[in-house]
Formats: C-alpha cells, sequence, structure tokens
C-alpha cells in the first residue's frame, strides 16, 4: 500500500493507463508542459511525447469534438475540461452525440471516452469555477457518471472508465485533490462502474452520499455515534449507472434516509434517489427522506461566508442527522 492524494490517485491511473494500452491518451489546456491546472498530468509529456499527451488551444468544444472523433476511430482519449464551469461548449458532443452513437448505431460504433472533469465548491473559486454539474449528465442515457471521494476509488474507477467502451463522464471534486489522502494498492486494480460502496456500517439512519460531502458525512456519522446513533453511510461512487441495490437495502436495515450533496437540491442526484426509495422501500421508512443540498441560486458565491452557507459541512450533517433521528 502507499498513502497518496486523490490528485496522485488520478495521475498514476492515467499513467498506467497509457503504459498498459497505447491507444490511451490526453487531451487538454495546459495538459502537456504544465501538466495541467492541478497537476493531474505532470511529467506525463516527459514519458510519453507530445503525440500523446497533447496540449490544445483554450476551446472545449474542439476539445470534445477532437476526442470524439479519435473514440469513433478506436482510440482510447481522456480529455480534461479545466473546470466544470467550461464544460458547456462541449455539450452537444458529450450529450448529443457520444451519449447516443452506440444506441444509435445498435452498438456497431462504441465511445470509448473518458472525461475528465475537476468541479465543486469550498475553494473560494467563486462563480465561474464552482459549479456543480453532474445533474446534467446524471439526466442523460448513453453517459456513465462517476464522482469518487477517496484516492482508492479515484484510481480504481479511473483506470474501469478508461477500459470501458462507452463515454463516462469522470467528476473529480477540487476540494478533495489534495485534501484527501489514503491507502491505495500497489500494482495495477480496478473498481467495477455502478458499484456504491458502504463506507461505515449503521442500524438506525442511511446517509446517501458522493464525493467532498461523503467526507462531512463520515465525520458527522461518528460524531452523532456519541449521542447513540448508529449511522450507515453509503458512498454512491457512481451516479450512472445507480447501485439501487446497495441503497434499497441499507434502507430496509434501517428505515431512514439523509441524502446530502453538493449540487442543487431541486432535480439533483438526491431527487431521483427518494424517488426510487419511495417507490421501493416505503413500507420500511420509519421517518421522511430527508435531503441536505445546495440551495436553488444560480451559482457558488464568492464570499467566505456565503460559500459557508451554500455548502454542506459536518455541522449541518450532524443537525439534519438529530432531526431525523427524533422520529
Amino acid at each position: 500500500m502507499a498513502v497518496m492524494t486523490v490528485i496522485e490517485a488520478v495521475r498514476d491511473a492515467i499513467r498506467e493507463e497509457m503504459q498498459r494500452d497505447s491507444k490511451v491518451f490526453v487531451l487538454g489546456e495546459d495538459v502537456g508542459q504544465r501538466g495541467g491546472v492541478f497537476l493531474a498530468t505532470q511529467g506525463l509529456i516527459d514519458e510519453f511525447g507530445p503525440s500523446r499527451v497533447l496540449d490544445t488551444p483554450l476551446a472545449e468544444s474542439s476539445i470534445m469534438g477532437i476526442a470524439l472523433g479519435a473514440a469513433f476511430r478506436g482510440l482510447r482519449p481522456i480529455p480534461e475540461v479545466e473546470f466544470a464551469d467550461f464544460v458547456w461548449p462541449t455539450v452537444n458532443q458529450l450529450i448529443g452525440e457520444a451519449a447516443r452513437t452506440c444506441y444509435g448505431t445498435n452498438g456497431a460504433v462504441p465511445v470509448p471516452l473518458v472525461v475528465r472533469i475537476p468541479y465543486g465548491g469550498g475553494i473560494r473559486g467563486g462563480l465561474f469555477h464552482s459549479q456543480n454539474v453532474e445533474t446534467h449528465f446524471f439526466h442523460t442515457p448513453g453517459l456513465k457518471v462517476v464522482a469518487p471521494a477517496t484516492p482508492f476509488d479515484a484510481k480504481g474507477l479511473l483506470k474501469s472508465a478508461v477500459r470501458d467502451n462507452n463515454p463516462v463522464v469522470f467528476l473529480e471534486h477540487k476540494k478533495t485533490y489534495r485534501l484527501v489522502r489514503g491507502d491505495v494498492p500497489e500494482g495495477d486494480y480496478t473498481i467495477p462502474l455502478g458499484i456504491a460502496d458502504v463506507k461505515r456500517q449503521g442500524t438506525d439512519v442511511t446517509i446517501v452520499s458522493y464525493g467532498l460531502t461523503l467526507h462531512y458525512c463520515l465525520e458527522a456519522a461518528e460524531q452523532i455515534s456519541r449521542e447513540g446513533v448508529s449511522v450507515e453511510v453509503v458512498d454512491l461512487r457512481t451516479l450512472t449507472p445507480l447501485d439501487t441495490e446497495t441503497v434499497l437495502e441499507s434502507i430496509k436495515k434501517t428505515g431512514k434516509l439523509l441524502i446530502v450533496h453538493e449540487d442543487n437540491i431541486t432535480g439533483g442526484v438526491g431527487a431521483e434517489i427518494a424517488a426510487l426509495v419511495a417507490e421501493q422501500a416505503f413500507e420500511y421508512l420509519d421517518g421522511p427522506i430527508s435531503r441536505l443540498c445546495g440551495p436553488d441560486i444560480p451559482t457558488m458565491p464568492f464570499a467566505l461566508n456565503l460559500e459557508e452557507a451554500y455548502m454542506p459541512d459536518t455541522k449541518k450533517v450532524v443537525q439534519a442527522l438529530r432531526k431525523l433521528a427524533a422520529y
């Protein structure tokens, strides 16, 4: 085992997949000599050269168009979007084309494409460097959407995504990049897409989360355990396909559900989970399905106090757990 940060685990996964398969290449703004804005691709151009580590112009639509064409021709591109806030020019290529191609060709044209997208707030990024974009892709059939929270999961899931023949949106929360450290096995390993992970066993309340907020949920579960409340924490890891079985099994055990995510509350991933549980596990519920999510405002504020008001955190999760446990 080696102790790594999330960004180190991402870099290792890319390097190992490029070593394993000559069809894998990366492209994006500043991914070459600079090593990416967060240094996720640092050193790769020295090892693999500019033909497999492509610095591109500041033009996200062309980055995704090139990647999509390469995937159509049998290559395995890993395009990077520097910040989630800049993904919108790629929507036609991703949602309009990549998501539809395999279905539209009756499986004749696979799209082995992994789009790496740093997302989320909590870093004083302000309006145009803090957005959460998962719902737009989560809603789109034909795309797989992954949102790891730990170095172990980031590496194993990214390697699986690169080997997948479907387009994958791989979301990396920026605040976890160097804040979160953990054990990562040495050597090759993968984690299957579409499998959630129970990060903490419990009997009284289930929390379902992903990304940065998963860590706040674990801290809150530890704190409230001192008050006699046993909390099970489910890390979705993959948003699409959603591991409904793990979520439902946890609800059947605990009878109470709190969903926590940073994205806006209306129409978010949590809304779909709430509908799923209401439809398929209603008879097991001993309290209302609860959500702790970002508010419905256009984007993340820059002012520190407003950003803190927007973001879920450990204290807010504890308060929500106390309220739910009281039922």
